[in-house]
């Protein structure tokens, strides 16, 4: 593992103007030896050459030692291969023109897990032929733990919190990040059914635990890229197409039952207070027979899914 090592780089305004000075001073050097060659002699001429001429290549080299440094944004420092550190400061500085500067984005990030990303294409002459792209997240379909086929997705949201093991632990961070992602939803989703009766973890059911469980499960992958993972949530989730007709039926007879299971229980409530109030108050007394027959008429009425059509009694009660 590649511990991250916080170089600390000096302000690159000082060394921007002694090379431009020098640089302007080697010009002025230069064409005064040329011009004042017979004066000087071909030994002082040939020596101001020569040194002005070494002094302008050396600046000119060690300017390209300076870097910008946006907000949110570093770089990896390398001397022939070796891991030096890493600026993660923002601002105008000035290094080693030998060292090889990696960068890096430190920003916060996120992807939909089943896209894929088109680097951009340059010709020959460093012209952008086709620009960076992003295809929308396309659903993976998977077993959950029933086995029942469904299709899934979710948004990761993650930044590069560790520049060096990003940098050098694996090939393509973002690509790192985007596989094992896919993986471990994928994982995910085939540990835990699709709907629960029994209050047990879904992943229609219990959105949240789902979620924190999916961030665990992609920072235990993530963690040798030095990425930390923000946010994972599911952005789709439906049974796949060849089921989810049957599976809509069934949800559908479930939530009748559970309807009309409601619906007895309340109904029978009110039966039980009416003839409790009968009793109480006296109203009228029934036999068995016929306290029978208007539980069953209140239960009818009650249950129905249609409104009832009384039939009014006009004779004698017995």
């Amino acid at each position: 593992m590649h511990q991250e090592k916080i170089f600390k780089p000096s302000s690159g305004w000082f060394p921007l103007l002694t090379f431009l000075g020098v640089m302007l001073a080697c010009v002025v050097v230069f064409i005064a030896s040329v011009v004042n060659q017979d004066q000087l002699g071909g030994l002082v001429t040939a020596l101001g050459v020569i040194v002005s001429a070494v002094l302008f290549a050396v600046c000119f080299v060690c300017l390209f030692g300076l870097i910008a440094i946006a907000p949110n944004q570093a770089r990896v420092l390398l001397l022939f291969g070796e891991y030096r550190g890493s600026v993660i400061e923002s601002g105008f500085f000035w290094v080693n023109p030998f060292y090889t500067k990696k960068k890096i984005s430190l920003r916060v990030r996120n992807f939909e897990t089943g896209s894929t990303t088109t680097p951009e294409k340059k010709d020959s002459a460093g012209q952008v032929v086709t620009h960076k792209s992003r295809t929308p997240g396309r659903p993976s379909k998977v077993n959950d733990r029933d086995g029942n086929p469904i299709e899934i997705s979710a948004v990761v949201v993650w930044k590069v919190i560790n520049t060096a093991e990003a940098m050098f632990e694996v090939d393509d961070y973002e690509d790192f990040v985007a596989v094992q992602s896919e993986a471990a939803l994928r994982n995910m989703a085939s540990r835990h059914p699709y709907d629960s009766e029994d209050h047990e973890v879904s992943l229609r059911g219990s959105t949240q635990e789902i979620s924190d469980q999916l961030k665990t499960d992609i920072q235990e992958r993530l963690d040798k890229a030095g990425v930390d993972v923000i946010e994972a949530r599911i952005s789709h989730l439906a049974y796949a197409s060849e089921i989810a007709a049957a599976m809509l039926q069934r949800q559908q007879a479930q939530a009748v039952v559970a309807a009309r299971t409601k619906i007895v229980e309340g109904a029978v409530g009110m039966v039980q207070m009416a003839l409790d109030h009968l009793a109480k108050d006296e109203i009228v007394e029934l036999d068995e027979e016929r306290r029978a027959a208007m539980v069953s008429n209140l239960l009818v009425v009650l249950c129905s899914d249609r409104h009832t059509q009384p039939v009014v009694n006009t004779g004698s009660l017995y």
